[in-house]
């Protein structure tokens, strides 16, 4: 099985981040994965995207045209992106940062108000990762201890203080779904 995924939002949402924590847990698990990032100069207000391709077979190119999955955090972003998923892929969007939806009816479309429950947990900044949880129990592709372990993982390198909180953000984006 193979997941092409884009992820894309402004700068200063996470979303390289989302695309680099995704491909660490799907490491962890054994997969084989590619997380390709792609911003503007301006960094924070400015568009970011990143393609993750996880796979159980080995993957030959990081670039791809139609994603299976689209997970989009603004309004820019579900104009450009939503267009491009694959016929019955998912689009995944941030209800608290778009508006409409999409004209096509042959994709799963699903919404949840990731950033204002980043908000509910006192850090805006986890609006990412409460992203991840809601696409992690969303896609069926790893289990919620598996996904909690990889967060744990992956900020305690970082900083040991963000356990806590983005483990709290993940568990409120898996309840979402």
């Amino acid at each position: 099985m193979t997941d092409k995924i884009i992820i894309a939002g402004f700068g200063g949402q996470g979303i390289i981040t989302l695309g680099e924590i995704m491909a660490f847990i799907a490491m962890k698990a054994g997969k084989n994965v590619t997380h390709f990032p792609s911003y503007g100069a301006e960094m924070r207000g400015g568009t970011a995207n990143c393609s993750v391709i996880i796979s159980d077979e080995e993957i030959y190119s990081p670039v791809f045209s139609r994603p299976g999955t689209a997970i989009v955090m603004n309004q820019p972003s579900f104009a450009r992106f939503g267009p491009l998923v694959r016929k019955d892929g998912s689009l995944l969007v941030d209800s608290s940062q778009i508006s409409g939806k999409p004209v096509r009816t042959d994709l799963e479309v699903r919404a949840a108000a990731v950033t204002d429950e980043a908000n509910k947990l006192g850090n805006v900044r986890v609006a990412n990762v409460v992203m991840l949880g809601f696409w992690a129990k969303i896609s069926g592709r790893f289990g919620l201890e598996t996904i909690l372990a990889g967060v744990a993982e992956f900020f305690a390198k970082k900083k040991q203080t963000l356990v806590e909180l983005n483990l709290a953000a993940l568990k409120q984006g898996w309840s979402l779904a």
